[in-house]
């Protein structure tokens, strides 16, 4: 009976994994596209939206899995771990695309190919993630630090009209925005509670905490750290101009300054790590919110959101593919 009772507990824990996201994502969209007229958002598609710039803001998105890729390798060799530079960007391409069934799976995913294809041991790989991640969260809060300090009155109408800013209680409490900003918060909470048991049952089976601990600590005997750094600006770098150059696709959106785009892609660097696919929901949430005080309409608003995020979530899917393809190929010469 025991068996069955931990048998049942890991079936409903994954299920939970994959089915809440795409909950939580699905209820906010439905929210923010309540009344909302999708045969504009065709209308645009067809004939008013500038492909070259989306192209342009694609091949940045491109290179910033190449950047991570070539990041992670630099990493990997002071633990004396060498694999192919290939391989860790394929590998990356392969993780977001992963992120898309369940959040943060691409993470588990990307350390189990370079194993595969390159015999990286998994535990000092995935420690050298962890690392990653506290990086990535270092930048965004300097990122969001640069944002408010140049858009502060920006930021405190935001934080009003989403309901965790007010003086009185009551209307905070009345603020539908607010409870999405509060089941966004929660989510966060459950993810890093799914994060944590995980890893910490993966690595009781396995005995390798030591070993995760080494991937954790590489970055302090990464040889040429101007490099690893020039790598970082690189992938936040990219990630904007991904960002900031789908506001000229649309005649709606090109005359933002740049500095609006900073504080769109802060706040939407921030509503991604809510765990839903690609931050579906969410990031919607945060960039129309913001979009609107930034003076675009609210229907042209949500047809950004819906169209920028759309083609940005295929374009993970098709990287992803690619690597599934190119990792056999680039290693069939290699004994698995």
């Amino acid at each position: 009976m025991n068996f069955v009772r931990i048998k049942y507990k890991k079936i409903i824990s994954k299920a939970l994994q994959i089915v809440f996201p795409i909950v939580l994502g699905g209820i906010i969209l439905v929210y923010m596209y309540q009344g909302f007229n999708f045969d504009r958002v065709w209308e645009v598609l067809k004939d008013d939206m500038n492909y070259w710039w989306m192209f342009l803001s694609l091949v940045f998105g491109v290179l910033s899995h190449v950047f991570r890729g070539m990041r992670w390798k630099l990493t990997l060799a002071p633990l004396n771990e060498y694999p192919k530079t290939s391989n860790c960007v394929n590998s990356i391409f392969i993780s977001y695309a992963a992120n898309l069934v369940i959040p943060r799976v691409g993470e588990i995913s990307r350390c189990g190919v370079l194993a595969k294809y390159d015999n990286v041991s998994f535990a000092k790989s995935l420690g050298t993630v962890v690392t990653e991640r506290l990086i990535d969260t270092l930048c965004v809060v300097i990122i969001t630090a640069v944002a408010v300090l140049m858009q502060t009155n920006i930021f405190l109408t935001f934080f009003t009209k989403t309901g965790t800013k007010s003086d009185v209680i009551e209307s905070i409490l009345s603020s539908s925005n607010f409870y999405i900003t509060l089941a966004c918060i929660v989510a966060i909470f459950v993810l890093f509670y799914f994060l944590v048991k995980n890893v910490a049952m993966f690595a009781k089976i396995k005995g390798i905490i030591s070993n995760i601990w080494l991937g954790i600590i590489s970055l302090k005997d990464v040889k040429n750290i101007n490099l690893f750094i020039l790598y970082t600006v690189a992938i936040w770098a990219s990630y904007f101009f991904q960002f900031y150059l789908s506001f000229f696709c649309f005649d709606f959106s090109s005359n933002l300054s740049i500095m609006a785009g900073l504080v769109m892609f802060a706040v939407g660097s921030i509503a991604v790590v809510v765990p839903t696919p690609n931050g579906a929901g969410p990031w919607h949430f945060a960039v129309i919110t913001m979009m609107v005080l930034y003076g675009v309409g609210k229907e042209d608003s949500g047809i950004f959101a819906l169209l920028v995020h759309g083609i940005q979530t295929f374009l993970l899917i098709l990287l992803g593919i690619y690597g599934l393809v190119a990792l056999p190929l680039t290693n069939k010469n290699k004994k698995l």
